[in-house]
């Protein structure tokens, strides 16, 4: 995401921004053996009867391949196993490990840890996928945790929840900058390590355990399974396929090694699964089945096939169909996955992914060329496509621009022949954004207040935004309305505090309409036991 403010200035101040912050800094061992598993552990990409399990076991300079064994459970005091391995890991990946825990019955929760070096870690809560009829789902989704911009606090009211089935992390798990860059001087002693710009795999392999070192972040990863994209700043900002807006060549190398690094370092320290055991796999776009009331679809709008983003004072450019958010084999399998669904009777069709996909750019209104206002064509055959197949229900879940959105998706939202505010007759979609877990928020920039206006006048299918706030999105899905609800929190200024309800909105189904709601949705009863505190 673009972070200069003058170029936020220029796109209306409604989209621009892109880092977060810190936490109580802890330093990274450099040669005594520090504790086993320093960096906790974490699970994700859960199907219905498996789910990733994650660690890196941390061990003294110049250690070989160490043993670990894993155990998986149905109770949190690990006394009905119901899996257990052995498995190695060693320099050759960062001492990181993954394990495909398998053979576990659909929609349950369960208790897992490692033993590695003569000691056991914490336990950890999973959850496997629902199979058959569902009658209720609950998700929560984040992004944008720039670590010395603020402290997770989002992170920390997520893992007290209970009763989510899982987390869905939209891109910016961790930012790319050093210390003197963007973020680096919010003076909350939140400094990360290294200091300088990451570019080779060591630095993003260190930059992923230091972020990993935050007590919230390891809190919300012990108590849910994650499912996660990234989204530029996992690499560079302003990524796309051959490029960065934040690369320079001359003296960063070649982006394609830079590439190759980052994605590599992903794949290693995030629960996610990782195709054929291929570390440097840059696909990521995939999918899952919450039984038949659900099917997510995790798209890649940066990497995969994203072109370059056009200059803003170049209208050719950016109306150019040629040029794509998504290339044409990610296209393609996204039409036939929503067709899938379609064809299978699944009640909601949920799209997760980074940058807005609303249109913000109506006649004469700037345009920012890093969301899907930049890719016109990629919009308009994915709604085009909507439209033709009778696909209905669609929820589009987003982050990157480090604010609060609910808004319906039309294919020209500003013209009263393809859309009317009033019935919400032309839209297509609805669109829930989270808002940044620590990052600057979008208010921070000069402008924003008065862009805020510009958008309730001017952008009629925006039905609600905040610039200003720090948090994360639930999103409660039954058989007959998807509800998304956004909760702030009080500061990322300080560690703790409290959340509160700020806003929900929800669509009945068959409808792309959304309405306001006045109080959230009841948490679920019998939610599992927590896993025990480390």
């Amino acid at each position: 995401m673009d972070v200069n403010r003058r170029d936020f200035l220029r796109t209306s101040g409604v989209l621009a921004a892109g880092a977060a912050l810190p936490l109580a800094c802890r330093t990274l061992p450099q040669t005594a053996a520090p504790p086993p598993f320093l960096h906790g552990i974490a699970s994700g990409d859960p199907l219905k009867d498996r789910v990733v399990l994650w660690t890196r076991v941390s061990a003294a300079p110049g250690t070989g391949r160490i043993p670990v064994r894993w155990e998986i459970a149905e109770d949190p005091g690990l006394r009905r196993i119901v899996a257990r391995g052995r498995t190695t890991t060693g320099p050759h990946r960062d001492f990181t490990l993954k394990v495909d825990a398998t053979g576990l019955a659909p929609g349950r929760s369960y208790y897992y840890r490692f033993d590695a070096l003569g000691e056991a870690s914490a336990i950890a809560r999973t959850r496997t996928l629902p199979a058959g009829p569902v009658e209720r789902l609950r998700l929560a989704a984040c992004s944008c945790a720039n670590y010395p911009q603020g402290f997770f606090n989002a992170y920390a009211q997520i893992a007290l929840r209970g009763d989510l089935d899982a987390v869905l992390h939209l891109g910016d798990y961790l930012y790319e900058y050093g210390r003197d860059g963007y973020g680096g001087n919010a003076g909350l002693g939140r400094d990360v390590e290294p200091r300088h710009e990451i570019v080779s795999l060591a630095d993003y392999r260190r930059r992923h355990a230091f972020y990993k070192l935050d007590p919230d972040l390891q809190a919300v990863h012990q108590q849910h399974p994650f499912i996660a994209v990234w989204d530029d700043h996992e690499s560079a900002n302003d990524a796309w396929m051959h490029g960065a807006k934040n690369h320079d060549p001359s003296s960063e190398g070649a982006w394609a090694a830079r590439k190759a690094a980052a994605i590599r370092a992903y794949h290693e320290w995030m629960p996610i699964r990782t195709l054929a055991g291929d570390l440097s796999a840059g696909r990521i776009y995939r999918s899952f089945r919450f039984g038949d009331l659900a099917d997510l679809v995790m798209l890649d709008t940066r990497l995969a096939g994203r072109d370059p983003q056009p200059a803003r004072d170049d209208p050719e450019g950016l109306e150019d169909p040629r040029r794509r958010l998504l290339d044409i084999a990610q296209e393609a399998w996204l039409q036939a996955e929503l067709e899938n669904s379609r064809d299978a009777g699944t009640r909601w069709r949920l799209l997760g992914q980074q940058v807005l996909m609303g249109s913000m750019s109506g006649p004469g209104q700037p345009v920012n060329p890093d969301s899907w206002d930049g890719y016109p064509g990629s919009r308009q055959r994915l709604l085009s496509h909507l439209e033709e197949a009778r696909v209905d229900d669609v929820v589009v879940l987003s982050g990157d621009v480090h604010s609060s959105w609910a808004l319906e998706v039309a294919k020209d939202p500003f013209s009263s022949d393809h859309y009317d505010p009033a019935t919400g007759r032309g839209s297509l979609a609805v669109e829930f954004v989270a808002p940044a877990v620590s990052s600057s928020p979008l208010g921070s920039f000069p402008g924003a207040a008065e862009a805020l206006g510009e958008i309730d006048s001017r952008r009629p299918h925006v039905r609600w935004t905040d610039l200003h706030e720090h948090g994360y999105t639930i999103l409660d899905l039954d058989r007959e309305r998807a509800q998304a609800e956004w909760w702030f929190v009080d500061s990322v200024e300080r560690r703790g505090g409290n959340e509160r309800f700020a806003r929900a909105f929800a669509t009945a189904r068959g409808e792309s309409r959304l309405q306001p709601i006045a109080s959230p949705s009841a948490p679920l009863r019998d939610a599992p036991e927590p896993a025990p505190s480390a």
